[in-house]
């Protein structure tokens, strides 16, 4: 059956949002429309900022979100449309939610003894030396924020109180987690399928905001130089981690390798960026998948999973 078919030949992309990654929506979602507008879908840009967004909607076979951060990707949306019997791409509501969440993201995979780093939660009364004491550097960042926006590291009991204040400023809680130094890689998820690798080099102390969307000095390796086992173990560890969530259809796990060479998972994300910049695509583009074939993909596989 082709895209036209399963989807009535019409498609919503739901874009831009009011959270701080508005402008990378709205980067992602051009990208998306062009994908689809390429294979001969009717196209129709959503932004839910707008009122009378909802009325939009009428008549579409499917919803494809590529809303990013607190709004969209956090299971709001997700439940939202599933009430009003729209279809839409990606992750459920359980999935969405839990993945956004990162320090419940992290409790989960503690519990299911998944290899993520240590963490604590921050309130004002935090004993601040005492995480210093307990985990030494620490990466701070909002608790249900993505792109790396609020987050910084901090290595004595001063500057772990600033980065509290500064990730305070996003929705949800602040964690400190146990700063790993070493290389970051990152591993899209298609269906039920890991594509190949990424190995992320910066010069910035780690894959922050300007390195992930502004910089043109951020090195991308693909392939990543893993061996052919270590690149089944990166792939393994994060189907898992992305199973274990609830999380479905297409994502992107995070992760980092310590100097003994162990990954540890860092998070999942369930509506990954579509720009120029992104990761998925350039994943796709290492395993031959164009971003055409990526996004019909991914509107096949959420229409037929839940059918």
């Amino acid at each position: 059956m082709s895209l036209q078919q399963l989807t009535g030949g019409k498609v919503a992309v739901l874009l831009g949002g009011s959270s701080a990654e508005r402008e990378v929506s709205l980067n992602s979602g051009k990208t998306v429309i062009e994908a689809l507008q390429s294979l001969g879908v009717e196209v129709i840009a959503v932004d839910p900022s707008e009122p009378g967004w909802a009325a939009l909607l009428e008549g579409v076979g499917i919803a494809f979100i590529i809303l990013h951060g607190p709004g969209g990707e956090d299971g709001s949306m997700q439940g939202l449309l599933q009430t009003m019997g729209v279809p839409y791409t990606g992750s459920g509501v359980l999935g969405s939610a839990l993945a956004m969440d990162k320090p419940r993201a992290k409790q989960l995979w503690q519990g299911i003894d998944l290899a993520t780093a240590g963490f604590v939660t921050l309130h004002k009364d935090t004993d601040w030396q005492g995480v210093i004491d307990r985990f030494g550097k620490v990466f701070v960042k909002p608790g249900c924020q993505g792109s790396s926006i609020g987050m910084s590291t901090a290595a004595s009991a001063g500057a772990l109180r600033k980065s509290f204040e500064l990730a305070s400023e996003y929705a949800g809680e602040v964690l400190a987690e146990q700063f790993i130094d070493g290389p970051e890689y990152t591993v899209a998820i298609l269906g039920d399928q890991a594509l190949p690798s990424i190995r992320l080099e910066t010069d910035n102390e780690f894959y922050d905001y300007e390195a992930k969307y502004i910089s043109n000095d951020t090195r991308y390796h693909s392939p990543s130089g893993l061996t052919g086992d270590e690149e089944a173990e990166i792939a393994a560890l994060s189907l898992r981690a992305f199973r274990s969530l609830g999380c479905a259809v297409w994502g992107r796990v995070d992760l980092m390798r310590d100097a003994a060479g162990r990954f540890w998972v860092l998070e999942v994300n369930t509506v990954p960026g579509m720009t120029s910049h992104s990761l998925v695509p350039m994943a796709a583009a290492a395993a031959g998948i164009t971003i055409p074939e990526l996004v019909q993909r991914i509107v096949e596989l959420s229409l037929r999973g839940r059918a």
